[in-house]
């Protein structure tokens, strides 16, 4: 990858909403070569989207979790991401090497409702869990580059 398509990336990493005129004043680039290279980078599939980084504390949802996965009878098809796909506090799903199969990163209001979607993870997916609770996120999306 070009070094000016990796600068490219770590602006939009950094602001996600920063213009192609700001974009092609950070790069040395004109307005429509910065549009080109941005619009060549998703077709490529290199940049997937753009989001909003959210206070999760400001909207109710300040406790930040790990749950890890197992299957209960391994013999049984590896669909958890499947049966857990509706459940709405769930962040992100990663398969991952080691003991568990899977690892969760959820979002909940208080420690009752995370035992309570501890108990629907493993009812909906037939898991056994392993939960490590968030105390605080010194960083987190780190800018690429």
């Amino acid at each position: 990858m070009e070094d000016l398509d990796q600068r490219i990336l770590s602006l939009l990493a950094a602001d996600g909403r920063m213009s192609f005129t700001d974009l092609g004043k950070s790069t040395g680039l004109s307005t429509s070569a910065v549009h080109q290279r941005v619009k060549r980078l998703e077709q490529r599939g290199i940049i997937k989207g753009y989001g909003a980084v959210v206070d999760y504390d400001q909207i109710g949802k300040p406790l930040t979790a790990f749950i890890s996965i197992r299957p209960i009878d391994p013999s049984q098809p590896d669909d958890s991401p499947d049966r857990l796909s509706g459940v709405s506090e769930i962040e992100s799903c990663w398969s991952v090497a080691g003991d568990e199969s899977y690892i969760l990163k959820v979002r909940v209001p208080t420690p009752a409702d995370l035992e309570d979607l501890l108990a629907r993870v493993r009812s909906v997916a037939n898991v056994s869990t392993r939960t490590t609770i968030v105390l605080s996120t010194p960083y987190e999306n780190r800018s690429v580059g």
